[in-house]
């Protein structure tokens, strides 16, 4: 898995992107973490410079997460999880918690929303998934159409334009695998959520369920941004990753 460092700190953040992204999502966050911190942010198994995992499979992604966290010399860090790289940053806590020290999830879905459950029913799935991410006109509509579930004007696909969509299709098959989110109860590392100002109406929902889940989340609001926070929001994130 190819894991990019950012910085020489000897505090140490792991960095899991979202659905389609890749380790640069976290760049401009990473150039506003004060001195002292180090960033490691990989490209998950399939995206980016990453080669696919030996098998889909939720434990065997985090295994090779796992090792090569062991590989770099990380003995313990805070996780950032964008997106669906919040549920694979909680998957990391329940196989090795004495890795991590807290968790920030940012933007977090708990489930698979309605918009796109649509694209795993099985062969017409797969043609509407093809129709709607990996053309041009379709990108536009169903950027379109996602603008209308919150208040943004973010390119919410710009990075399906280089994206593996048989790569992004299986991570949508997996996260819908690890569902119900009450899988994750036994989680009692620290855990804070970063929510964009303007994100969609699942996000809100799946924040309740997590808190429903542990009343001891802190809940941050990330001020005038949406779903995409990583670039508008970087600085608000680097504060938070970083706070004691």
């Amino acid at each position: 898995m190819h894991i990019e460092r950012f910085g020489e700190g000897d505090r140490q953040i792991v960095a899991l992107h979202g659905w389609g992204g890749d380790h640069r999502h976290f760049a401009p966050m990473a150039l506003r973490l004060p001195a002292g911190w180090r960033l490691w942010s990989a490209d998950l198994p399939g995206y980016g410079r990453s080669a696919a995992p030996a098998a889909w499979t939720a434990g065997a992604i985090v295994d090779e997460l796992a090792s090569d966290l062991d590989r770099l010399g990380v003995v313990r860090a805070r996780l950032i999880g964008f997106c669906s790289g919040a549920i694979l940053a909680l998957l990391l806590a329940q196989r090795r918690s004495e890795l991590v020290e807290r968790i920030l999830m940012i933007d977090p879905f708990a489930y698979v929303p309605w918009y796109f459950r649509l694209f795993l029913g099985g062969a017409f799935g797969r043609r509407a998934y093809r129709v709607s991410f990996a053309s041009p006109t379709g990108r536009r509509v169903i950027t379109a159409v996602l603008r209308r579930l919150q208040s943004s004007d973010e390119d919410f696909l710009k990075a399906f334009e280089r994206v593996d969509h048989d790569v992004a299709l299986r991570w949508l098959r997996l996260l819908r695998e690890v569902e119900p989110v009450s899988r994750f109860a036994d989680v009692r590392t620290p855990v804070a959520i970063a929510v964009g100002e303007h994100t969609f109406k699942a996000v809100r929902r799946s924040v309740e369920m997590f808190r429903a889940m542990w009343p001891w989340a802190e809940v941050h609001k990330l001020r005038a941004v949406g779903h995409l926070p990583l670039v508008r929001g970087a600085a608000q994130l680097a504060a938070l990753a970083t706070q004691d």
